[in-house]
């Protein structure tokens, strides 16, 4: 059922509700109403590949690393609990796909890498290592993004309109973008739409 399959999630976004929930550290170059250029510090990620669509990639990758951060791990001999952090990213990878793309739709092929960043006082050194072997953590570098922040559900209809106003907005900007476009949210399922934080971001150079 729906509600058993979510249970976990609710329960972890629950708690960021009630508590101050950690964010990667950026700089802000530049803001023009939705819009913002960041440059992100270096940081550490947790990150799973799923095949599937948005929302069952979105839900099985979730699982996954919630399991890991929740105590599926190992240091030292013994198991620890890390701290959720926000948000939690999904970045399509089945092929090299352009800013245009209609990535949300109904393919059962897509590939997806979902992310956690890690709380910055850890290092790879430090950090307890997944049971799970799927499951990969990796150093970003610095890097810098072009952003749109909006509200609402992240569906492909509002994903379309928001990739496009990104592009206009980089295009406007000269900037230069690689890889594809990475989707963030902030909040829990229940949160009503107006009230929800996403965003869509793209490496720039």
């Amino acid at each position: 059922m729906l509600i058993l399959k979510f249970s976990l999630p609710f329960l972890i976004f629950f708690s960021l509700q009630i508590m101050a929930t950690e964010e990667p550290e950026f700089s802000l170059l530049y803001k023009e109403n939705n819009f913002e250029i960041r440059e992100y510090s270096p940081r550490i990620i947790a990150q799973v590949r799923i095949s599937g669509d948005f929302d069952e990639a979105s839900s099985a990758g979730f699982r996954s690393l919630a399991d890991f951060i929740f105590g599926n791990n190992l240091i030292n001999n013994e198991s620890k609990k890390i701290s959720m952090t926000a948000p939690v990213i999904a970045e399509p990878i089945s092929e090299i796909i352009p800013m245009t793309a209609p990535v949300l739709a109904e393919e059962k092929n897509n590939q997806w890498l979902i992310s956690f960043v890690m709380p910055k006082e850890y290092s790879l050194k430090t950090l307890p290592k997944p049971n799970n072997s799927e499951i990969m953590l990796t150093i970003l570098p610095k890097e810098k993004f072009a952003v749109i922040v909006f509200s609402g559900l992240v569906r492909e209809s509002s994903y379309d309109e928001k990739v496009k106003l990104l592009n206009d907005f980089i295009e406007n900007q000269k900037l230069k973008t690689s890889g594809s476009v990475q989707i963030a949210r902030y909040n829990p399922p229940w949160t009503l739409p107006f009230f929800r934080r996403n965003e869509l971001m793209i490496r720039i150079d």
